[in-house]
């Protein structure tokens, strides 16, 4: 078995989380500056057995599509063009922010350290990951 690894793409930055070889475990990767998260995930996918990639899919409460998900589809066309090989999976990403922020709130983490936009990107893509492995059992 290989990794799967999930997106939570922003047109500024983008949370990574992965799983264990054996597909048990979520945890968080890192974040990326978008513009670099191509290249990031060409040599990652080079360096580390990846079966699958899982990116979030934002909807609105009506279910229809977020203003952002125009940017996710363009860069979901280079993500196969440049990593064809690996198949790509889309999962509902609604709440996963403010559930990041609550997790954030729930261990314990100080004002000043909730305040890390990076961090609730990562614990995103932690939950889109989650998410997506408690509905593939």
């Amino acid at each position: 078995m290989g990794r799967i690894l999930a997106i939570d793409y922003g047109t500024k930055r983008t949370g990574l989380a992965v799983t264990d070889e054996m597909q048990i475990i979520a945890s968080g990767l890192t974040t990326v500056d978008t513009k670099q998260l191509l290249e990031y995930l060409k040599k990652y996918v080079l360096a580390e057995k990846v079966e699958k990639i899982v990116v979030g899919l934002p909807k609105q409460m009506d279910n229809t599509p977020s203003e952002s998900e125009v940017y996710i589809q363009k860069f979901l066309k280079q993500l196969l063009k440049e990593i064809p090989q690996i198949p790509v999976d889309r999962v509902d990403e609604r709440f996963t922010s403010k559930m990041a922020f609550q997790t954030m709130i729930d261990s314990g983490l100080k004002k000043k350290q909730r305040k890390n936009k990076a961090l609730v990107d990562e614990i995103s893509a932690t939950l889109i990951l989650q998410s997506y492995l408690s509905s593939a059992q």
